[in-house]
């Protein structure tokens, strides 16, 4: 089986995540079934049914979770020496040369990714084509957009 990476940040805030999950909303789905249950006939029960409903898909995202942490291999990029080069967990600083602007990404795992806040997945086009690089490279990456050049100004280990 695959190992999927995740860093030591990602693997905290899915862990929490996970906690608030089963600790937090758990409990108040059971309340609201129980509550919905209280109120008689089951069949005609829309509170009921949306409940169940909704504790499902909350034991769907649990065992999700659940699996994709067992599967998961950490990787803390400080216990990687810096040498300029684009890895796994860097965090780049990348002046882009079509718009003359700067951006900063952080490569990080499936799980964790969410580019609004500069985490870009391993898997896309971007972090592949920079993987391996080192700084003051310029790169071409194809991506489904068309073709960006980036030039790696910056590779931080934080």
């Amino acid at each position: 089986m695959n190992r999927t990476p995740i860093t030591k940040a990602g693997e905290l805030a899915i862990k929490e995540e996970l906690s608030k999950l089963k600790f937090v909303e758990r409990p108040k789905i059971s309340e609201a079934i129980a509550e919905a249950r209280a109120h008689g006939d089951l069949k005609e029960n829309a509170e009921y049914h949306a409940a169940k409903e909704l504790q499902g898909l909350m034991e769907a995202k649990i065992n999700e979770i659940e699996s994709a942490l067992a599967n998961a291999q950490v990787i803390d990029v400080k216990d990687i020496p810096e040498t300029g080069r684009v890895v796994f967990g860097c965090t780049i600083k990348l002046y882009e040369v079509s718009s003359s602007k700067e951006l900063v990404y952080k490569i990080v795992g499936n799980l964790e990714s969410d580019p609004e806040k500069g985490l870009i997945s391993i898997e896309t086009p971007i972090a592949k084509g920079l993987v391996g690089k080192f700084v003051d490279d310029e790169v071409t990456i194809d991506t489904p957009s068309g073709k960006l050049t980036y030039e790696i100004v910056e590779v931080k280990h934080i």
